[in-house]
């Protein structure tokens, strides 16, 4: 089991590692803030270290306060983040580029490589003048999106890899508009590295991380699904700031599509 804080004072080597843009990622604070850079040579991206099978997987991000337009920088779950074993699960976090306000944050849930289920928001603040929190509960009742404390997004649903990154994307991230190489280098910062979840092994191993436990808090009562305060709050955040989507921003929670599918990810 594995379980850290996911604050400011974790250190980004304790629980992950970069996979590629090494020369783009940058260290600051003692390894408790991490940049990653993009210009028109490369990107760059991060994983953690071990697998997961259930948790609260959290990171803070401050996107680039420039124009970005054409940039994305993400946080998503994946069951294969190497890209080889094919019909993968995603869980997705993507902060499309903008010249300003209004800032999109778009979700997209993935189950045997059938993703089509995005959902873009505005942002009720500005994600480039400080750090704000993005997190995914996921248990073996639901998943749930969280901006800050505040739920956008539920699916009842089982969700392997957090996985963190800025890539060029301009051909559909920012309504067409190119990506001004002039505003070179894209920074996003990264700080929060602790992970709060249950390691996962082998498949044998999975069903220990589905107990309800002192341990997986997420697992339990709890979190078998919102409390009234959090639908409202879910219902406030659909309502103001959903604005694209592929079902109506009004629908009710329960009518969102759901994935009868029990899958594992690694964080």
């Amino acid at each position: 089991m594995a379980k850290s804080r996911a604050d400011h004072s974790v250190s980004f080597d304790n629980n992950y590692h970069v996979t590629w843009g090494n020369s783009h990622v940058t260290s600051v604070n003692q390894g408790t803030e991490v940049h990653l850079r993009m210009d028109i040579a490369a990107g760059a991206g991060f994983e953690s270290n071990v697998g997961y099978a259930s948790g609260y997987f959290q990171i803070k991000i401050k996107l680039p306060n420039k124009d970005f337009s054409g940039v994305v920088v993400a946080f998503y779950l994946t069951s294969d983040p190497d890209g080889k074993e094919g019909n993968h699960d995603e869980l997705d976090f993507e902060f499309l580029g903008s010249n300003g306000p209004p800032f999109t944050l778009q979700t997209n849930v993935f189950s045997n490589d059938k993703g089509g289920r995005e959902q873009r928001f505005h942002h009720w603040f500005d994600p480039t003048s400080d750090f704000h929190t993005y997190g995914i509960v996921w248990n073996q009742h639901q998943l749930v999106f969280y901006v800050d404390k505040t739920p956008i997004r539920v699916f009842k649903n089982n969700t392997k890899i957090g996985v963190r990154s800025i890539w060029n994307g301009e051909t559909w991230a920012s309504g067409g508009r190119k990506t001004h190489w002039s505003q070179a280098p894209f920074v996003a910062s990264f700080v929060g590295f602790g992970v709060t979840g249950c390691q996962f092994q082998n498949s044998a191993s999975k069903d220990q991380c589905y107990i309800s436990s002192p341990k997986l808090w997420w697992n339990g009562d709890k979190y078998l699904g919102l409390d009234p305060t959090q639908r409202k709050a879910l219902q406030d955040a659909r309502t103001k700031y959903l604005y694209d989507g592929y079902c109506s921003k009004h629908a009710d929670i329960h009518k969102e599509r759901q994935i009868n599918k029990n899958i594992s990810i690694f964080f």
